[in-house]
């Protein structure tokens, strides 16, 4: 049994929600490269996370192990609350003219039809070896989501930086429950992929196309933020150079922290409860203002039925 599920953290989905309307388009003032770095997250999450559910819906009876299918109904909880928050930011830049439709078309048509129910090109896989392979992917990228939920809750140099206050809640309450769920995927592979070898090389076989398409996206995510930029005219360009400028400031997380998330990967004894803390997680979502209120609110509704 995984270091994670010994601590018996409940893992449930949070009703959150934010306001955007004082939220300015760059919202690490100043630092328009790293706002859009860190804004392509929006582009990405809403057709992911959507995939996510579908995915582990279609694999929910394969799980036998009670524990990891409640684990797996709250991952699906806050999956898709992550989807729909970060939906309504992508409402927000298009008020503020930065239009991401054609951008999010293609990510949709990766996740939609590419990594869909049906295996892409008429591809024969064996039955059921397909579903196998999705969720490896999904295990693949959460390695990802949990390495940057973990450097977001530890990012200071956001504080003193003066970023957006909501905008800075948003990624730390999604980046607390990334690291609050970051097993599930993992346990939820494991559980339905087969024996050993094949469910280890397919495990490091998938890893090995979702490392570089995901650069491959956020490099053209970056670009297309900061080109269709209304307030940058499309005077700078996303460059290498100015994103390591904002790594140096640690605005952004640093390309050691994101790429040795991989070879620990690789390791065959790995297990994801090792990836960042869950106390700090759990510390956050006890005070960040959008999970607060999520959970005054379940409250006030206990507490109206119990009248």
């Amino acid at each position: 049994m995984s270091a994670e599920r010994d601590e018996k953290h409940p893992i449930v989905p949070r009703r959150v929600s934010f306001d955007w309307r004082e939220t300015p388009l760059h919202w690490i003032p100043g630092e328009p490269t790293a706002t859009h770095v860190i804004n392509v997250l929006h582009l990405l999450l809403p057709a992911g996370e959507r995939w996510f559910v579908k995915v582990f819906k279609e694999a929910l009876p394969l799980v036998t192990d009670a524990r990891l299918r409640k684990d797996v109904k709250g991952f699906m909880g806050q999956e898709a609350t992550h989807s729909v928050q970060h939906s309504y930011v992508l409402n927000h830049l298009a008020e503020q003219r930065l239009d991401t439709d054609a951008y999010t078309r293609r990510v949709d048509f990766l996740f939609e039809r590419l990594l869909g129910e049906k295996p892409p090109w008429g591809i024969p896989f064996p039955a059921g070896k397909w579903l196998l392979y999705r969720l490896a992917f999904v295990a693949a990228i959460e390695q990802f989501t949990a390495v940057l939920g973990d450097w977001v809750l530890r990012a200071e140099e956001l504080d003193r930086a003066g970023a957006d206050e909501v905008m800075l809640d948003l990624l730390r309450w999604h980046g607390a429950e990334e690291v609050e769920h970051r097993a599930v995927a993992f346990d939820m592979y494991q559980h339905c992929g087969g024996s050993d070898p094949a469910r280890y090389a397919r495990r490091i076989g998938t890893m090995c196309v979702t490392a570089p398409v995901l650069v491959w996206l956020w490099a053209w995510g970056a670009a297309y933020l900061i080109r269709h930029d209304p307030q940058l005219a499309g005077r700078p360009r996303y460059s290498l150079r100015g994103h390591n400028k904002a790594v140096g400031k640690g605005l952004l997380p640093t390309w050691r922290e994101l790429g040795s998330a991989i070879p620990r990967y690789f390791r065959h004894s790995y297990h994801p409860s090792q990836e960042g803390s869950l106390r700090k997680a759990v510390d956050y979502l006890a005070t960040s203002p959008a999970a607060r209120a999520a959970a005054g609110a379940v409250g006030r509704v206990g507490l109206g039925r119990r009248a």
